[in-house]
């Protein structure tokens, strides 16, 4: 377990508690691609047509592994086999060693000291570098004719996933999560998400490089 864990009570079995030093992550056994996440994110914020803070990554579909369409995925994977159709909830993770701040230009991008990685949006100048850092497609361009973005970037200002951190901020978890009908999101400090995937008997899915970026060197170890 981690030495810090965020408190608070069971909020779910999904969203396990909220706050400082939560992190959001994906269950890839859990997630059936309903959409029911895309759905819940773009009613809680308006979002525009055309821009989803969530993006739900199917692979290999149609395809089914050796034991069947929905067992063992992380398993398979592990074992080097082929872990059949994969739907993976594709958002900001607000890594601990957020590539996407590392590499702004401006310092629009920031990892707070809750945790949380935010985007100021006046020092955005839509040049990219984010979305070209980030391995989880999280930054969004929408609306590429306006801002700054017209006269030094190449994009509009940088929209992405915010943790629903207002909502965390009052107790609740990212509305993402609480709408999830198969608790595919996880909420929760790194120590209570290893649990939670253990427990399932499920697994990180990504490779130690992309753990290492999202947890942090120490608490990535959590997952092995």
């Amino acid at each position: 377990m981690t030495q810090e864990e965020p408190s608070g009570d069971v909020l779910s079995q999904g969203v396990m508690s909220t706050g400082e030093g939560m992190r959001i992550f994906p269950d890839v056994e859990a997630c059936i691609d309903c959409g029911g996440c895309v759905v819940a994110c773009k009613r809680t914020w308006d979002r525009e047509i055309g821009n989803q803070r969530i993006d739900i990554t199917t692979m290999l579909e149609g395809t089914a592994g050796p034991q069947g369409e929905n067992a063992r995925k992380t398993a398979r994977l592990e074992a080097g086999e082929n872990p059949g159709e994969t739907s993976l909830p594709m958002q900001c993770y607000h890594c601990e060693n957020a590539p996407c701040v590392s590499v702004c230009p401006t310092d629009a991008l920031q990892k707070e000291d809750d945790g949380f990685v935010t985007v100021t949006d006046d020092l955005c100048v839509g040049c990219q570098y984010c979305l070209s850092g980030c391995p989880f497609g999280a930054p969004q361009f929408p609306d590429s004719e306006e801002g700054t973005a017209q006269i030094v970037g190449t994009g509009g200002i940088m929209d992405k996933c915010t943790g629903c951190r207002e909502r965390q901020e009052a107790s609740k978890g990212p509305a993402c999560a609480e709408e999830c009908a198969t608790d595919a999101i996880l909420v929760g400090g790194a120590g209570e998400i290893a649990d939670e995937l253990e427990k399932r008997d499920s697994g990180p899915f990504f490779n130690d490089e992309a753990m290492r970026i999202i947890f942090g060197e120490e608490d990535a170890q959590l997952f092995q």
